[in-house]
């Protein structure tokens, strides 16, 4: 097993980007994901990003993919960048592997294929300005929740704490928050999507306030 060094996300690596495009599988920053590639195409991505930046865009596919799944299919527009933190090589010639959500980009046009895979140039996609007091605000208010969620969960409190905590910008708080608890694939492309942090942290809220209301039942909206 191969782990890698975290470093700081390289925005030049996305003038020729690697994509993996996935069915359901929305990569948000902050997030983990772990990959078992077996294709041909995508062992060769693997190798070349591992040789490389270790970044790979991760691209939900759109519905009706399956009738091109091995030609060039389409994808949301709006998808996330992983880094490969951990990689292992079977002895068959299979990857697994392990990626952090870095970077939320868009596609900004699909590159010639002179590779198996697909190759694309896609651009950054920054927060939107907020009010930094109601920003802070509604950031203690997730820690807090996170708190009181992690006290009713049968397993992972204390790692759900700590998530909580590991973010001072409200915005990838929310998104790793996010990440560790949301499952549904188009609840998640929105997130994705979202470039106003307050947007993401207030969905993000309402979601653990529901979870928090499922396991420790309340009679009135939790805050």
């Amino acid at each position: 097993m191969r782990t890698m060094r975290e470093t700081a996300f390289d925005p030049t690596a996305l003038s020729s980007l690697p994509i993996f495009p996935l069915p359901n599988c929305v990569l948000l920053p902050g997030g983990l994901l772990p990959l078992h590639v077996f294709e041909p195409r995508y062992r060769e991505l693997t190798r070349d990003c591992l040789a490389g930046h270790q970044l790979m865009g991760v691209a939900r596919l759109r519905p009706g993919y399956e009738s091109t799944y091995y030609g060039r299919p389409p994808v949301y527009e709006r998808f996330g960048v992983g880094k490969i933190i951990c990689s292992e090589e079977l002895p068959d010639g299979r990857f697994a592997l392990l990626l952090r959500g870095v970077a939320r980009v868009e596609l900004a046009r699909e590159l010639p294929a002179d590779r198996q895979y697909r190759l694309v140039e896609a651009r950054e996609l920054c927060d939107a300005d907020c009010d930094p007091t109601d920003a802070r605000d509604h950031h203690h208010k997730l820690v807090t929740l996170c708190d009181r969620l992690a006290e009713v969960i049968e397993e992972g409190g204390s790692q759900l704490r700590e998530l909580a905590r590991a973010f001072d910008s409200p915005g990838a708080c929310a998104d790793a928050v996010a990440a560790a608890l949301i499952m549904d694939a188009d609840v998640r492309q929105e997130l994705l999507e979202a470039c106003d942090p307050m947007v993401r942290i207030q969905r993000t809220l309402g979601h653990v306030s529901h979870l928090l209301c499922e396991l420790a039942p309340c009679s009135e909206s939790v805050n």
